[in-house]
């Protein structure tokens, strides 16, 4: 059986987006598979007493060049912040945890994430939604209607709250098995994880 890497993800997180563009490419260069699954940001990193970068700051102006530095080395255009940053991008996460059912959850997240920090669109727009719905293929009318529902947005608390449970303070957080790895910097270790499962299952 494949490994499973958990990659939980909040649209709002500048790092998730630099990890989403390289996630995928990972596991299929292991034979792994990625479960996408959003969190609400800002409620991690109220429960696990820990705050944004972008609230001290020194570090702040820090991660302004840290992310240039990534984006080069990734050979991915230099980010630009979603329109409303660092406001919560709460219904675009909803919107993908309602998309889990019709397995589009990773296809449409990997889409809106480029999207969002390529041009600084509004990912809480309801038209850009709906566009992006559209193009994976699904009733947009039907989807962003399920994830207004109380049900949806309990998912995604309970999501949240899994994390944190689970010792997550930020975000990305990857699990590779129980073993959780926090930060875009770490992937090279989340690929180390992930061969020797593959190693001790040959």
């Amino acid at each position: 059986m494949p490994v499973t890497l958990e990659f939980f993800f909040d649209f709002m997180s500048p790092y998730t987006y630099l990890a989403s563009t390289q996630i995928d490419a990972l596991a299929v260069r292991n034979g792994a598979h990625v479960r996408w699954r959003p969190v609400h940001l800002p409620g991690v990193f109220k429960a696990a007493g820990t705050q944004a970068p972008i609230e001290t700051p020194a570090k702040a102006i820090h991660n302004i060049k840290d992310l240039g530095d990534w984006s080069k080395h990734y050979g991915i255009p230099p980010l630009i912040f979603p329109e409303g940053w660092p406001g919560t991008l709460t219904a675009a996460n909803r919107v993908a945890l309602a998309l889990e059912a019709q397995g589009k959850t990773a296809s449409f997240a990997r889409k809106l994430f480029a999207r969002l920090w390529t041009t600084g669109d509004n990912g809480n727009s309801p038209a850009l939604l709906a566009e992006m719905l559209s193009a994976e293929g699904v009733d947009a009318a039907a989807v962003l209607a399920e994830a207004a529902t109380e049900p949806v947005k309990q998912r995604l608390r309970d999501n949240t709250e899994e994390l944190v449970k689970r010792g997550g303070y930020g975000l990305p957080t990857i699990f590779v098995g129980e073993e959780m790895f926090v930060g875009n910097d770490r992937l090279m270790f989340v690929e180390a994880a992930v061969k020797r499962l593959n190693a001790a299952g040959a």
